[in-house]
């Protein structure tokens, strides 16, 4: 594919969905992207609707394979899922909910891990909730251990079943004080959407704070949740009887507008990321100009180039407001081309340098630290699971033949394609369309040479 589309929102025919790219490298991406709602965000608000006694408006959301595995849940627990009265605009309508056979979520929740958010919201509305084996990509442990303890506190009974995990509140739920071991984005919306209806106040101690998760609480609040952020990442929520529906536009993606800031760097291109916006991506900014990045912050979104020769950078991923976890993979891309030793220190996955083997299968100077490094500054407390990679570039990147492991080191793996010279044939690159939406027009946009071989 050669003739570039003036801008991945083009009214031609869409780029089909393929799941192995012929990919030819070695040119600059250039032009314009739109970045919708967040697939964090859009996702949680969804299954927020439950919890309404009346229809909910999500808006800007996200056509993504895992909206549709959260509509088609919402769906056969009875909840009425049409679209809106603007492109990407869903309309909720959870009058009808009632308790589905296992066999039914099992079916529709594929590998999402959404489905353990259901159970606050099942539970206040129907009594009881099930939740089948999750998965998600296999980027490390993510065990629903901090789940389960929180509905255990709000009073919910608990059984492990061979087909899954049963969950019933016959008494109703409760209001809990409950600190979390580590500042989980999924335990905290976990919390928000079960104590909201909770009988009394719960305080939620070491919470995560996200933008997405403070999203979700302006969701909620819509909704007429009583719920405010004290200092030190407390979370107080005061229990109500009814909540009612919504209208929300979703904050926008902060990590697809990361993903597309380090495409531009890695091929030394130039790319305007539309509904990027400076407040929520500031970490990423300053990472980004300090690896030899240049932005230019604008009314309607940010442009993305490079600035100077890329440099070395040292990047410790964290919770918000640190350095999220899913910039570090395609930013490792662009460091291949830095001068000079990079380190990336992984706080918060114990497996998501996976990505890296195949970078160097293509030329690139990575080395992983399976324990992490202990000497050096940091800024970021050490975890017992943390790993390190060293990056030593510039270095070259030849084409070759990958499989890709997961979302994000997918992504990285196609922009190494399009970095690398030659043409590369990328497998199993469907993955992507869980956290990219219309992935493959957007490449074609920005002038990619790439053709879908099946």
């Amino acid at each position: 594919m050669t003739t570039p589309l003036r801008d991945a929102a083009t009214d031609e025919a869409p780029v089909p969905t393929g799941s192995v790219l012929a990919i030819r490298g070695g040119r600059p991406l250039r032009g314009r992207v739109d970045v919708k709602g967040a697939k964090n965000l859009a996702t949680k608000a969804m299954v927020a609707a439950l919890l309404g006694e009346t229809t909910s408006i999500l808006r800007d959301v996200p056509d993504l394979s895992d909206v549709a595995v959260v509509r088609s849940l919402l769906e056969v627990h009875g909840v009425t899922v049409t679209e809106g009265d603007e492109p990407g605009s869903l309309v909720l309508d959870p009058s009808m909910v009632e308790s589905a056979h296992y066999e039914e979520i099992d079916a529709h929740a594929g590998a999402s891990r959404i489905p353990i958010l259901f159970c606050g919201p099942l539970l206040h509305r129907l009594g009881q909730a099930f939740i089948p084996d999750l998965g998600g990509c296999r980027i490390g442990d993510r065990p629903i251990d901090f789940h389960l303890d929180a509905l255990r506190k709000f009073g919910a009974i608990v059984e492990k079943q061979p087909s899954g995990i049963r969950l019933s509140a016959p008494t109703g739920l409760k209001g809990a004080n409950i600190h979390l071991p580590y500042p989980s984005v999924g335990a905290t919306e976990q919390v928000l959407l079960t104590a909201v209806r909770a009988k009394g106040t719960t305080e939620l101690r070491n919470a995560a704070i996200e933008p997405e998760i403070m999203d979700l609480i302006a969701v909620l609040q819509k909704m007429g949740a009583i719920i405010s952020y004290e200092p030190n990442r407390v979370i107080l929520i005061e229990g109500v009887e009814q909540l009612r529906g919504y209208d929300h536009r979703c904050i926008f993606d902060r990590n697809e507008a990361a993903s597309w800031a380090c495409a531009a760097l890695a091929t030394d291109g130039e790319i305007f990321v539309a509904g990027a916006k400076q407040q929520e991506m500031l970490t990423f900014l300053n990472v980004f100009r300090k690896a030899g990045g240049w932005f230019d912050v604008q009314e309607d979104g940010i442009l993305f180039r490079r600035g100077s020769e890329l440099k070395p950078v040292i990047v410790e991923t964290d919770v918000h407001p640190g350095f999220m976890t899913d910039w570090q993979q395609p930013l490792i891309v662009a460091l291949t081309q830095a001068e000079g030793r990079s380190i990336v220190h992984e706080t918060v996955y114990e497996n998501r340098f996976g990505f890296t083997q195949a970078l160097v299968k293509m030329g690139a100077d990575i080395v992983v630290h399976p324990h992490g490094l202990q000497n050096g500054p940091r800024r970021v407390p050490r975890r017992e699971l943390e790993q390190a990679a060293v990056i030593t570039g510039p270095t070259p990147l030849r084409a070759a033949d990958i499989l890709v492991p997961d979302l994000r080191g997918g992504y990285s793996h196609v922009i190494a394609a399009l970095t690398a010279e030659g043409e590369s044939q990328v497998s199993g690159v469907d993955i992507l369309s869980r956290g990219y939406e219309k992935f493959l027009d957007k490449l074609q946009a920005l002038g990619a040479d790439f053709d879908v071989v099946r």
